[in-house]
């Protein structure tokens, strides 16, 4: 029942995603702007990496700064300010190239800085707004923007690379999360999160469990009772077996189709887009199937334990075929499936910060999204260190599903779903 209104939970979700795609819009237009770079600059491919990983410096440190932010002031308010940021951050990266190396990966340390509240952000909000059956859903469609910015901006700064200078793809890219801000400030922020803008249907539905202040935690973080638990430590190993391949598949794709000379760069944005659709479709589908499987009655815990697995060994099957592919359409092929099956961990670990420890679901998201985040660094320069020495992604391929193995034997073992942090 909402009173013929769009329910509030309903917008912050749309709204949600459209942030996590501009987000990842912005951060992935790098993977196909580094071609054209490193050929008028004269990089190898050692330093494409530390190029494509600048990025996860900033983002790395700024993960649980950013989740204590997001608890202290809210996640509508502080989403605004890094809306704003990583934009004008993504307008001065040409100029920055321009000017130097040094210049470049300063600014792309700035620009993960002012993404690195943006997920613990959208903890906040679902923490508040969303009820424990409709989780999987409206959590997988928010993290949708991952693949749904990365299909849009892998394919459009292919098509405008093509078409015209490269630093005007970033001058596009940061005016759109600008425009966005106010939209968000307009929808979201300004709004405010209770009477009259809830319907009363939905605000019977929310207080039967669910918190509406973007500001009800009070004292000091428990960070000894939250470090101290098994299931927190298999959930930060996880969100970092989880990114591996992710991080590692956003940064080097575009490299990886640009080897094989049938594809133009529109051929190689398009191809390295594709991954992302699948990972777009799964992730949707396994989310409707574990809300069912909620809803059906089997134990939450197996739900995430089964969503998890699925998606970890699925995956590290795949990477292992595109390893040993010697042809774009296998390897293409491979690797849509190595991305596509990662979608079904959205529906274990991803909902799991706010089963263990929902008044704290933005600290946690911030601090195991910082185990996350060092695949962006570690894993996208080992991929550029491991091409220089072996000329192929064979190895790197093989290395993350190795490492999607390894998550899914702790998942098994010390995961849980139940509430461990008051």
């Amino acid at each position: 029942m909402t009173d013929g209104k769009i329910p509030k939970r309903h917008i912050v979700v749309a709204m949600g995603f459209l942030a996590m795609l501009i987000c990842f819009l912005d951060r992935v237009s790098m993977s196909t702007a580094v071609l054209p770079m490193a050929e008028a600059y004269g990089w190898s491919a050692t330093t494409k990496g530390w190029v494509l990983s600048s990025f996860f410096i900033g983002y790395l440190f700024a993960q649980i700064p950013g989740g204590w932010f997001v608890n202290r002031y809210g996640g509508r308010a502080v989403m605004g300010v890094s809306l704003i940021w990583w934009s004008i951050a993504t307008i001065l990266t040409p100029i920055s190239a321009m000017a130097s190396l040094g210049a470049l990966i300063v600014v792309r340390i700035a620009m993960g800085l002012g993404e690195a509240a943006v997920t613990p952000a959208l903890y906040n909000l679902a923490a508040r707004w969303l009820p424990e059956r409709e989780r999987s859903r409206s959590m997988t469609i928010m993290i949708g923007g991952i693949p749904a910015g990365t299909v849009v901006g892998l394919s459009l700064s292919g098509w405008m690379i093509s078409a015209h200078p490269w630093p005007w793809m970033f001058y596009g890219f940061g005016l759109i999360g600008i425009v966005f801000a106010y939209f968000w400030y307009r929808f979201v922020f300004a709004s405010p999160s209770v009477h009259p803008t809830i319907s009363r249907g939905e605000l019977e539905l929310l207080r039967a469990g669910q918190a509406l202040s973007d500001r009800d935690t009070r004292g000091p973080v428990p960070w000894r009772n939250i470090l101290s638990k098994a299931p927190v430590w298999a959930l930060i190993f996880n969100h970092f077996c989880s990114n591996w391949s992710i991080y590692v598949l956003i940064s080097w794709l575009p490299s990886y189709f640009s080897a094989f000379k049938t594809f133009g760069m529109a051929g190689v944005g398009l191809s390295s887009a594709l991954p992302w659709v699948i990972l777009f479709i799964v992730s949707n589908l396994a989310a409707i199937v574990a809300d069912r499987l909620v809803q059906g009655g089997m134990p939450l815990g197996r739900v995430r334990k089964l969503a998890q697995s699925l998606g970890l060994l699925g995956s590290a099957s795949f990477l292992v075929i595109a390893s040993f592919s010697t042809t774009p359409i296998v390897g293409l092929l491979a690797l849509c499936g190595g991305v596509g099956m990662l979608g079904c961990t959205w529906s274990g670990f991803a909902p799991n910060h706010l089963e263990i420890g929902p008044r704290y679901a933005d600290i946690l998201s911030g601090l195991t999204n910082t185990a996350g985040t060092l695949p962006g660094i570690i894993g996208v320069t080992v991929t550029g260190v491991i091409v220089d020495l072996t000329g192929g992604f064979g190895a790197a391929f093989q290395l993350a599903a190795a490492i999607n193995v390894l998550g899914t034997i702790v998942w098994l073992l010390w995961s849980t779903s139940d509430r461990i942090i008051d």
